[in-house]
């Protein structure tokens, strides 16, 4: 196994990696809208998922892979109804590939953020 970190996305905020790598296997850890610096983007829904992607493709970078390659995503929502509006921005990151995808409405999400993504990628 092996540990993938970048300063590209905000440190970890508790006792895990940013993602590892298993094989040819790349497994990121929830990605939240928070900037480099440690800072909760502001706006809606959207200017979150657009944080999120970014931080999302940073991790990949780091680990030799693309959003090209993410075999499966995870998106955490904390409102079903801003569900349209995620899949859009969704949509613009993964417009020819299609990866295998689960959305789930929970409760809370980690500094009440709207939204949480984490991926499966091949490296």
């Amino acid at each position: 196994m092996k540990v993938v970190h970048t300063n590209e996305v905000p440190a970890a905020i508790g006792p895990y990696s940013q993602g590892m790598i298993v094989g040819n296997l790349f497994f990121s850890s929830g990605q939240i809208p928070l900037t480099p610096a440690g800072e909760l983007v502001t706006g809606g829904v959207e200017e979150q998922t657009h944080q999120v992607f970014a931080n999302v493709k940073a991790v990949l970078e780091e680990a030799g892979s693309s959003l090209e390659k993410v075999v499966k995503a995870t998106v955490f929502i904390k409102d079903m109804n801003d569900f349209p509006r995620i899949n859009e921005v969704y949509g613009s990151y993964f417009r020819e590939h299609k990866p295998a995808r689960s959305c789930v409405e929970v409760a809370r999400l980690p500094k009440d953020v709207l939204i949480e993504v984490e991926v499966i990628a091949t490296v």
